[in-house]
């Protein structure tokens, strides 16, 4: 069973930097949108909660990805490599370095996290603010 944790930490008009734990240890920084009380398509954070992840086929993407599931009005929340807030419509971004508003290395901390949520049978993701 696998835990991971999102800290929501910096938060600016364009996007929300944080850090993504597992089992309570470090991994990778995390950028999404920016948290709203109102949703705007594309543009908003999720929810922060518990949420339960599994991996299956991203028809946008073309293979397999982590979902998230029964997000309250969302669909098709993934993880994934990005580097800033116009790389996500409401999903989580990671990568190994931030600055204001943008994350780098994120290829390498998405191979290195997707290999580790593969070799989880039940993944549990809870986001706090």
């Amino acid at each position: 069973k696998m835990q991971i944790t999102v800290k929501r930490l910096h938060k600016t008009d364009t996007s929300t930097i944080g850090e993504l734990l597992i089992d309570g240890i470090f991994e990778c920084y995390t950028l999404e949108d920016v948290e709203r009380p109102v949703k705007i398509k594309a543009e908003t954070a999720i929810p922060k909660g518990t949420y339960k992840v599994i991996i299956n086929q991203s028809n946008r993407f073309k293979r397999l990805m982590p979902l998230l599931l029964n997000v309250p009005n969302f669909e098709g929340v993934r993880i994934h490599a990005g580097n800033t807030n116009h790389d996500t419509e409401g999903c989580i971004l990671v990568g190994r370095t931030r600055s204001k508003d943008f994350i780098g290395q994120s290829r390498k901390a998405y191979e290195k996290l997707f290999k580790k949520m593969q070799a989880a049978k039940d993944i549990t993701l809870t986001i706090l603010s």
